[in-house]
């Protein structure tokens, strides 16, 4: 049986990610989702064509602290999101992860879908700096790219093999 958009996303996280064996990453469940929501609406978004998502965009506004602490690894994705007060004005935006299914790659639906996200937060919330933690070339490009087209300093946590 050929697997739906929905169900390929699940797998290409998993496959991407590996966020059930690493600790230091977030993973994404209910209860996840259910505050990310709380905190802004466009920290979820997705481009759906089909039948159902080929493009996940994961945001996470925080504030200035918690970012510097995640960058240089004080903290992990987790501790990040769990540490975010609600209800304030988020200076730092977390790009967390940019999923695309492969056929749908290079179309540009990424770096919509995300700016379009970071344009909806940004008009809620005085965010002064964008940061990372890349896990391939792809998520690093598109974080460049909106730092560049969003004119804010772009920090990264590092990567260890």
């Amino acid at each position: 049986m050929e697997l739906g958009n929905f169900e390929r996303m699940i797998q290409l996280a998993e496959d991407v990610f590996s966020a059930h064996n690493d600790p230091a990453q977030l993973v994404v469940d209910e209860k996840v989702m259910e505050l990310l929501e709380r905190i802004h609406p466009a920290t979820l978004s997705e481009h759906v064509e089909g039948d159902g998502p080929v493009v996940w965009i994961l945001l996470i506004p925080t504030t200035i602290d918690l970012m510097n602490r995640f960058v240089v690894e004080e903290i992990s994705e987790t501790e990040l999101l769990n540490q975010t007060p609600l209800d304030i004005k988020y200076e730092a935006l977390y790009l967390c992860s940019a999923l695309v299914l492969p056929e749908f790659r290079r179309k540009g639906l990424a770096t919509k879908t995300g700016m379009d996200a970071i344009r909806h937060i940004r008009a809620d919330y005085p965010i002064k700096f964008l940061f990372t933690w890349n896990f391939s070339n792809e998520g690093a490009s598109l974080a460049e790219l909106a730092a560049k087209h969003e004119s804010l300093p772009l920090l990264k946590r590092p990567i260890h093999s």
